[in-house]
């Protein structure tokens, strides 16, 4: 089987090369600026999947002095039977000359690696001829191109860019590095197969590699996501209670040392599906679990993640009676009155659900000098929801994230109604998991049920997103 390919990112200063890059090799350490000239060496980035090197991208510096560069070409080749060859002439003559060193830094991966051509250049901004001499020289190496229409700014002229790259190049594409969608990525690569018939194989074999990656990391996910429950749901902790000591005073210890432990294990969450996909250098923006006077457990909190109990009544979650809990239940009436929530008797199976705390008191045996005060685990499922809501909000995002991106996540309560996608059997599975993770279940049976219930979830998730995405652009055109 032949080698994997290099493609050389080319282009002109600051036209997305360096996105392009990063998003198709999946790793967001490159350097990416709007100053001209942050790339002024070729710097090689393979993408990797269990090991193997699928093809390896190669991030070059700008176009400098085409104009210059073209008319030596065209002053030194006789015939078109030797531009190739008169290119290699002047990368050999000029690769050490000062004047020069963008072109040739991004000739010589071309040159010296055989590598196909990706050209660059910005929809945004409008097409000028003096792309031209750059395109003519792309075109004397003799290597295989395609040509990618980056649209960096708010205006398009992408329709100008199309028609005249068409001239030069067999395949244009518009491809925004930060926003374009996987199926984009393999058509890129399905694209330069077309070109050249020895990357045929390898490139059919590296699209095949990248969907299995991308379903293998959403299997992941669901794994992690179902530990990080039944580590939630489960959390435990526990303190010495004296007769002197005063109780209230160490049961709010208790309660903050609770939430502090959930909080970090929520953030270990967070940064391993970030690792699964490649993230490692974002930066996130995400309210931290916490209670106050409209926290992430309250009622109101819950109606806008689509787990109210009403909601989860009339959804037909029946495992057991959907109670809740109340900030007074939280602070044992210190806070502002809102009154303890009753649990009912709900659903088909009709069971209680636990009712009137988010997490059970209980005490240990006495000792000399006090008791062991213990704080949880878990007593309101409807927590398990809050935390499953926010996960696949961060799961979603992160998956359809490119590494060309460099905002900041945002991760808002977005009046998660995705519940209502999910099939009645899943809803009931869902709930029946959620309860089998708090008892911390060790039948291997049951936790080899776990993944293909928080799958089910990861699709309603993803289909409410598309749907939620669908009415807004629906509204925009009202």
């Amino acid at each position: 089987m032949a080698d994997a390919p290099v493609f050389a990112v080319v282009g002109h200063p600051n036209r997305g090369k360096s996105s392009v890059v990063a998003t198709l090799s999946q790793n967001d350490s490159i350097a990416i600026a709007m100053e001209p000239g942050t790339t002024r060496e070729s710097h090689a980035y393979p993408l990797t999947v269990d090991g193997e090197v699928l093809y390896t991208l190669v991030d070059t510096p700008g176009f400098q002095r085409p104009r210059k560069v073209l008319a030596w070409l065209e002053a030194h080749s006789a015939s078109a039977s030797d531009r190739p060859d008169t290119v290699r002439a002047f990368y050999l003559q000029h690769r050490d000359d000062l004047q020069f060193h963008d072109e040739c830094e991004l000739l010589r991966p071309i040159l010296e690696d055989n590598a196909g051509i990706i050209y660059v250049v910005d929809g945004s901004v409008p097409y000028s001829p003096a792309n031209e001499a750059e395109m003519t020289i792309l075109q004397w190496t003799g290597r295989p191109s395609l040509a990618l229409i980056n649209a960096i700014g708010p205006d398009d002229h992408s329709d100008a860019w199309e028609k005249a790259l068409g001239q030069y190049f067999r395949i244009v594409r518009r491809f925004n590095a930060v926003t374009a969608p996987f199926d984009q990525h393999l058509g890129l690569l399905r694209g330069f197969g077309q070109l050249e018939h020895r990357w045929e194989e390898r490139l059919t074999l590296a699209t095949g590699h990248l969907q299995q990656q991308r379903q293998q990391r959403r299997e992941d996910t669901a794994d992690l996501l179902a530990g990080a429950l039944g580590d939630m749901l489960q959390m435990r902790v526990s303190g010495r209670v004296g007769e002197r000591d005063n109780r209230r005073a160490v049961r709010q210890r208790l309660q903050q040392k609770w939430l502090d432990a959930q909080r970090h294990r929520e953030r270990q969450l967070r940064k391993a599906v970030e690792g699964l996909y490649r993230h490692h250098r974002l930066q996130r923006q995400e309210d931290d679990l916490y209670w106050q006077d409209d926290d992430l457990f309250s009622e109101h909190s819950r109606v806008l993640w689509g787990v109210s109990r009403t909601y989860l009544a009339t959804m037909g979650f029946g495992a057991g009676a959907l109670g809740g809990v109340g900030i007074d239940a939280l602070t044992f009436g210190t806070s502002l009155g809102a009154g303890a929530l009753v649990g009912g008797v709900l659903g088909a199976a009709g069971s209680y659900f636990y009712a009137d705390r988010l997490a059970r008191w209980s005490l240990g045996p006495l000792h000399a000098g006090g008791r062991e005060l213990r704080y949880g685990p878990v007593a309101d499922l409807q927590f398990g929801y809050v935390i499953l809501g926010r996960a696949l909000n961060h799961w979603h995002q992160i998956s359809h994230r490119n590494h060309a991106g460099r905002s900041p996540v945002q991760l808002d309560q977005t009046g998660a109604r995705w519940l209502a996608h999910l099939s009645r059997d899943d809803q009931k599975r869902l709930q029946a998991m959620l309860q089998r993770l708090a008892k911390g279940s060790g039948d291997s049976r049951a936790a080899g049920r776990h993944r293909p219930v928080i799958l089910a979830a990861m699709a309603a998730f993803s289909e409410w997103q598309t749907a939620e995405l669908g009415a807004r652009i629906n509204q925009e055109y009202i």
